[in-house]
């Protein structure tokens, strides 16, 4: 089953109002906190989690949550009117940093949230500056994570694998993308990255060998 909102341009008027939105709040920065990206992008992840639903309508969120952990997949949750269900992952990006390379999610919780077709892992990331105590949003991208080009993706080292953005700067999008031929590419991707892990692991196996064998011959 697919949802309306991505089988659709739905997801691009989601984007325009999110971005309405949050140019219309008062100044939510203090002195204090505006140069830090950190608490810039908690102060948007609140603002998001307490108007979410009724930034995009009733209409398309319903079962909306934002209860979630700091170490969970979503940052929000909702259901739309086909019964699919979108995990949402709030990023925030202040342009003219010059780099930034954003944790997604782990290939083997997606891989197991994607066993069905139903469920949705979106990414909401919102680039911003600052402009006195205002965070300037200049663009809104609200998409699964399938219309996202593994030109711009990496897989970092940590567990099964963490899909990563490469660089916040450099943003390839796919609209209306096939998930099918993404989760190929994810496979032949994972299919690579894997037997490289394994040479850099042999090679630190012998490093430690030989380091241990050194040890050895030391007197007490």
């Amino acid at each position: 089953m697919k949802s309306t909102l991505f089988s659709t341009s739905k997801y691009k008027e989601v984007e325009n109002k999110i971005k309405n939105f949050l140019n219309q709040q008062q100044d939510f920065l203090s002195g204090n906190t505006v140069n830090s990206t950190r608490a810039t992008g908690d102060a948007i992840q609140e603002i998001l989690a307490d108007d979410f639903q009724s930034i995009i309508g009733d209409e398309i969120c319903c079962n909306y949550s934002s209860d979630f952990s700091r170490r969970a997949m979503a940052d929000l949750a909702f259901e739309d009117a086909d019964g699919c269900y979108h995990v949402v992952d709030v990023k925030t990006h202040r342009l003219g940093t010059l780099f930034n390379m954003p944790n997604l999610t782990s290939v083997r919780r997606l891989t197991r949230f994607y066993e069905d077709d139903r469920n949705y892992f979106v990414i909401l990331m919102i680039a911003y500056n600052v402009s006195g105590l205002s965070a300037v949003i200049e663009d809104v991208t609200f998409i699964p994570i399938e219309f996202l080009d593994w030109d711009c993706l990496t897989i970092g080292a940590l567990g099964w694998g963490q899909i990563q953005i490469a660089n916040s700067n450099v943003v390839k999008v796919n609209p209306l993308a096939s998930r099918k031929k993404w989760m190929l590419e994810l496979c032949d991707v994972l299919l690579d990255f894997y037997p490289k892990e394994i040479a850099k692991i042999d090679r630190r196996i012998e490093h430690f060998k030989k380091l241990r064998a050194k040890w050895e011959e030391r007197p007490e």
